[in-house]
This record gives structure tokens, C-alpha cells and sequence, in this order.
């Protein structure tokens, strides 16, 4: 969930109009990034007003900047140097190490077991836990915008990405175990945007033409849901999001319209399980798509729009997403000018949303009000070492970043043991690695 401008064009960092070279969401939707000239800006979204958490960053024109959900681990690429990746702690501002690739790096994905770099023809799986090399995928399908799709669930890890530059299919692959699992004819037309739920049980699409998103389980690839954005023209989605119980699936494009889909299933009798305005009309377009031809019927039988954003400006890059905020649903979009906008989502009847809160992020300041946040360790949000023997389960977290005590997970798939990622000594254990 991410947006940024390229590396060395006329429309990065400094291009008109920008403050701000990617603005992104971590992976669980609870921090906000930007990411500009010599600088890079955390916003904590606990709450609808929260306080930005901001750092210099020594690497100038910064383009990509990701964070592990709400840890101190945080990886830039700037501008001048769009060949390196370099990982910070951020909570210590210290570098940990930085690697280095043949091409310009386009997008960089991570979970608490992989960090995936994406190159236009290739791509790059590390180990998280010590920043080992594990595979490289080269001769990919060209892909000039870099994208990919990680799931956070890093027990499953799967990496999602483009399988031809010329039709919509899309690769899944099994980053633990290293091997493909599917490939999705997903489109006609090349894919344009890419998003796992929370369990990676499902993956959503949507190609260049932006009218057609769709959903497909995961790993059988299985085709499950078709949402019809628009019909009367063409447009570029820039982000897709599903909401963390999986209910809903929000899209933004260089429109001034963002949509949020209801992922509903009909009942086997088709009858009173899915009783919303809009599942009544899917049911009445199904029914009359019989006696109309393919195509018409085709475009008949998707689902419409669940609910609706109307923006103040369109053509702006924007990100969105869709969060759990005083436990109410809340969408989120993001701007590359440095705008958060807040929108409450009503779950049972849908419609237009209306707007909670606006802030506005300057590369010098901003307008965020309250009491300013401490930003956890990175241990905070990954296993530590249990005390006592070592056993085969480690201290568990929660994907709020925030440590439960006396919870506990299985032991990850990769680790030979606990492992101190708190210590930059063992995470990882080299300063400077070329790839």
C-alpha cells in the first residue's frame, strides 16, 4: 500500500506539486509513512487525531520507505542512490546494514518472516530474522511499476506479483517454502494493482483498464467475487486494500471516486442471508443477465460499489485503506502532497461516507495535535527469547505491535532458535552485503 514517483523522473520527490516522494501504510493500517528530502515521517493512527513521529533521514529523496507493522526495523531508497536498500532502527537512529542490487529498486515488501525486493525484471527474498539471501527470481516479466503483494501472515508468506507484461496473469509464490503455488489468468488486460487479506486466504486484482476488480482464493486461485468500478471509462487504481476482517475491499484511482466492495455470499437458496440494498440488486441483475447477451450479462452480474468517497480534488496519487479506529471502520486515503483524510464507514447500509477528519503533513512540521507517541522497539512486535530453557514456542505478539505476555506462537518455520532481534549484533550479523 504504497505510492511514489519513480526513481530520478521528473515527478519525484521534486516534481510539481509534491512535497512528498511515497506515502504508504504499514502493514496492519496503524502507522502512516512519507517519505521526502532528507526526512521521513511516522503518523500513529491509534485514534483520529494522533502525533507525527519523524526522523532525518541521512539518505536524501526518499521514495520507498517501509516499516515492520509498529517496530523500530524501517527500510529506505532514495533517489540517489535507487540501487540500495538501507535498513534503520529507527528507535536507536542507527543504520543496521544496507544492500546493494544490480538495477533500481522499485518496491520493497516485508513480514515478520521475508522481506521481498522487487527489481523491474527480478526479485529478491531475504531471510527478516538475519537478511539471508534465500532465492532469487530472475528473468521475471517486465514490471516497470514494481509490483508486488506480500502477505502479512507470515506463517503462509505468499508473494504475489505480475506473470506476463502483456495479459493479466499473476504469479503466487510460496516465499517459505520457495516454490510456486498458482498461476491466475486474472485479466485481459496487464495487472495493475495487487492485495492479500489479513490470512492470505484471499488475493484481489485489478488490471490497467481499472473497471474490474476481482477476488480469487488462495492458494487454489479460485475466481470468488467480481466488482464492476465503472463503465464509462478507464482509469488507473493506485491502491487496493481489504479491511482486517476481510468484509470489505477498498480501491483508489487518479478519480476523485474511491469504492468500497462487500465481500457477500448469497446463502444456497440465494435467499435472506445477504438482505443489504445492494445484494437485492445483484440478485435482480442476475436474474435478468439470462436473456441478454454474454457480454451485457457479464457486466450485469458483478457487484456494484458498497459504499463511496467522494474527494475534493482528483488526479492526485493517493493510497487508501481501511482500519479499525475507536472500533469503528474507518477509511483512510493518503496523499503524496502530505493529506490524511478519515472517513466513517457505515458497515450495515453503505453510501457515501463522510469525512471524520483531515490533517495535513508538512516536510517541515505538520498539523497533527496531541500527545506524541513513543515508538516501540522492534522487539516489541517480534518473538523474543522466552526465559529458561529454550522450548520450541517463543513470546507472542499481538498485530497491534504491542507484546502480550504469557501468549506464545510456534516457533517460525526458518529459526534455529530464539533469536535477540533486539540486538542489532545478531539482526543481522554484517553491516554492508551485496546481492
Amino acid at each position: 500500500m504504497e505510492i511514489g514517483e519513480g526513481t530520478g523522473g521528473s515527478g519525484g520527490p521534486d516534481g510539481p506539486g509534491l512535497r512528498f516522494g511515497c506515502a504508504s501504510f504499514n502493514q496492519d493500517s496503524t502507522k502512516m509513512h512519507f517519505g521526502c528530502r532528507g526526512f521521513f515521517l511516522f503518523v500513529p493512527i491509534t485514534a483520529c487525531v494522533s502525533a507525527p513521529c519523524s526522523s532525518p533521514a541521512e539518505t536524501p529523496d526518499v521514495y520507498i520507505v517501509e516499516r515492520l507493522f509498529s517496530s523500530s526495523l524501517v527500510v529506505v531508497v532514495s533517489t540517489s542512490m535507487p540501487q540500495r536498500m538501507n535498513i534503520y532502527h529507527f528507535k536507536k537512529g542507527t543504520e543496521i546494514c544496507n544492500y546493494s542490487y544490480p538495477n533500481n529498486i522499485l518496491a520493497v515488501k516485508l513480514n515478520r518472516q521475508r522481506l521481498v525486493v522487487c527489481l523491474e525484471e527480478s526479485i529478491y527474498i531475504h531471510n527478516i530474522k538475519d537478511m539471508k539471501l534465500l532465492k532469487t527470481l530472475l528473468n521475471t516479466p517486465s514490471n516497470p511499476s514494481g509490483l508486488c503483494a506480500l502477505s502479512i501472515n507470515h506463517s503462509n508468506s505468499y508473494l504475489a506479483y505480475p506473470g506476463s507484461a502483456t495479459i493479466g496473469e499473476i504469479i503466487v509464490y510460496d516465499a517459505n517454502n520457495l516454490h510456486t503455488v498458482t498461476l491466475i489468468p486474472a485479466h485481459d488486460s496487464p495487472v495493475a494493482a495487487l492485495t492479500f487479506n489479513t490470512p492470505a486466504t484471499k488475493l484481489a486484482s485489478a488490471s490497467e483498464r481499472g473497471t474490474v476488480i476481482r477476488v480469487f482464493s488462495i492458494p487454489e486461485g479460485l475466481r470468488l467475487f467480481e466488482f464492476r468500478r465503472g463503465m464509462k471509462r478507464y482509469v488507473n487504481i493506485s491502491s487496493l486494500s481489504f479491511s482486517p476482517d476481510g468484509q470489505f475491499l477498498c480501491a483508489s484511482s487518479n478519480t476523485e471516486t474511491v469504492h468500497i466492495f462487500k465481500l457477500e455470499q448469497l446463502g444456497p437458496s440465494g435467499g435472506d442471508e445477504a438482505a443489504t440494498w445492494t445484494a437485492y440488486m445483484g440478485k435482480m441483475f442476475s436474474a435478468a443477465s439470462s436473456y441478454l447477451p454474454a457480454q451485457v450479462s457479464g457486466m450485469m452480474s458483478q457487484d456494484r460499489a458498497f459504499a463511496t468517497v467522494h474527494l475534493v480534488t482528483s488526479g492526485q496519487r493517493n493510497v487508501c485503506t481501511l482500519a479499525m479506529i475507536q472500533k469503528l471502520p474507518r477509511l483512510l486515503v493518503a496523499t503524496a502532497n502530505g493529506h490524511l483524510f478519515i472517513y466513517n464507514v457505515d458497515p450495515l447500509d453503505g453510501g457515501e461516507c463522510t469525512l471524520a477528519h483531515k490533517h495535513r503533513t508538512e516536510s517541515q512540521g505538520s498539523e497533527f495535535t496531541g500527545p506524541a507517541q513513543a515508538c516501540p522497539s522492534y522487539a516489541a512486535t517480534a518473538a523474543l527469547p522466552a526465559s529458561g530453557p529454550v522450548t520450541a514456542t517463543l513470546t507472542g505478539y499481538s498485530e497491534d505491535g504491542g507484546a502480550k505476555k504469557g501468549e506464545v506462537i510456534p516457533e517460525h518455520e526458518f529459526a534455529a532458535g530464539p533469536v535477540c532481534l533486539d540486538d542489532e549484533n545478531e539482526f543481522p550479523p554484517v553491516s554492508i552485503q551485496k546481492c
